[in-house]
């Protein structure tokens, strides 16, 4: 097993502060095309380009943050920069490469809250008509990846049945712990797939044991705190905390799955209304980055603080909070956590349940917001088709679906 690398001296540890908040920082203005594609683009600059990893290394680390709730490319570079420069790194990393899309969306947010009233708004449909292709297009790859048997498909389906019915980010929660307890049941590990699980890379970065404890124990304190604080304290921006912090805890899956558990969060108590929910999910196609920043998008919406920037940069520090302390939490007992069967068999289960959960997300609020007319489905198949068959960026799909929707309005 390599051994991690040793602490640098002070100075040398603030230049590679630097190093990878500029690293990090040059992916998020470049990274498009979602977390699948981030982690191609985190591969190409931290391996091949500045030969931070190796291969093995790197592949720990995809494999840790797929385990890990959250938004698995986010994470894999936070523990790529806590690697390179202990804790400050891995917040650098995690600014760099956020900041960008961040911004973009808050200033989204400010633009809508101008525009006034969204209903008859024809850039609106076509943004309505993205979000159903890309999360169409989301669920294809992620069901060929995450449930390639019928087992894994039984689950996802069957997933999905249940949530079509009961509705509520509780349900989706029994869901997910449902798809766990049907991992550990019947989704164990062949012999071949044993045989393939490789001798983990010492991963701890220089995290000491004694912080990934209270990294856990205040990750699991929050988890379970904050809902008794927010029936104790009648406090609205409590309530708002609460809500983004338990989505960015218990999503799995990356970006395109955190809309169902958001959705219930925030348009139940009228934060965000149903149309700009959906309007900001289509815009936040268009922009580089994680798909987590969304949540920057519906802070910056609401009108719980005042101040659209205000607003914002409270959801985004809430709903990546989590992140930040699974990974420092996980990454000193990683080495021995990965080699479990019942780990890897627990998530094979939550990753199946995740698929029936885009799948009903599909459904409600994605397609019965935007598809209400023919023209609506051409719109959507229109999308579809330059996303899945031309491979054409999101980035030009969502103008261009914004100003087919447009012109469809003036017709």
């Amino acid at each position: 097993m390599d051994a991690p690398p040793a602490a640098p001296p002070p100075a040398r540890l603030a230049s590679r502060v630097w190093e990878v908040f500029f690293a990090a920082a040059r992916l998020g203005l470049t990274s498009f095309g979602g977390p699948t594609a981030h982690l191609g683009y985190f591969r190409e600059e931290y391996v091949a380009r500045r030969r931070w990893l190796d291969e093995a290394a790197y592949a720990d680390l995809v494999a840790l943050g797929q385990l890990l709730p959250g938004p698995a490319s986010s994470q894999v570079g936070i523990a790529v920069g806590v690697r390179r420069a202990g804790l400050l790194g891995g917040f650098a990393a995690w600014l760099g490469f956020t900041a960008p899309s961040a911004i973009a969306l808050i200033l989204f947010a400010v633009g809508v809250g101008a525009a006034g009233d969204l209903a008859d708004a024809g850039w609106l449909r076509g943004l309505k008509s993205v979000a159903v292709a890309v999360v169409a297009l989301a669920l294809w790859g992620m069901a060929r990846d995450l449930a390639p048997d019928r087992t894994r498909r039984a689950v996802a389906v069957g997933a999905a049945v249940l949530l079509l019915f009961v509705s509520g980010a509780g349900a989706q929660i029994a869901v997910i712990a449902a798809g766990a307890l049907a991992g550990l049941l019947i989704l164990r590990a062949s012999a071949a797939e044993r045989a393939a699980v490789h001798a983990p890379v010492s991963l701890a970065g220089g995290v000491p044991r004694a912080v990934g404890v209270l990294a856990l124990l205040l990750f699991v304190a929050l988890l379970a705190g904050l809902p008794m604080a927010v029936r104790a304290v009648d406090s609205e921006p409590l309530r708002v905390f609460d809500a983004f912090y338990r989505a960015g805890s218990l999503v799995f899956g990356g970006g395109h799955v955190v809309l169902p558990l958001l959705e219930a969060e925030v348009t139940p108590p009228g934060w965000v209304g149903p149309d700009e929910f959906i309007a900001g999910y289509g815009a936040a196609q268009a922009v580089p980055g994680p798909l987590f920043t969304f949540a920057a998008y519906l802070g910056a919406t609401m009108k719980t603080f005042g101040s659209a920037w205000a607003g914002g940069l409270f959801a985004l520090a809430a709903i990546f909070l989590p992140s930040f302390l699974l990974v420092a939490g996980v990454l000193p007992f990683w080495d021995a956590l990965r080699e479990r069967a019942a780990v890897r068999a627990a998530l094979r289960g939550v990753n199946a349940a995740v698929v029936g959960l885009l799948l009903a997300a599909l459904y409600d609020p994605v397609w019965t917001s935007a598809v209400k007319a023919p023209e609506d489905f051409a719109l959507v198949v229109a999308a579809f088709g330059l996303l899945a068959v031309w491979r054409v960026p999101p980035w030009i799909v969502v103008p261009l679906a914004a100003g087919a929707g447009a012109a469809v309005a003036a017709l």
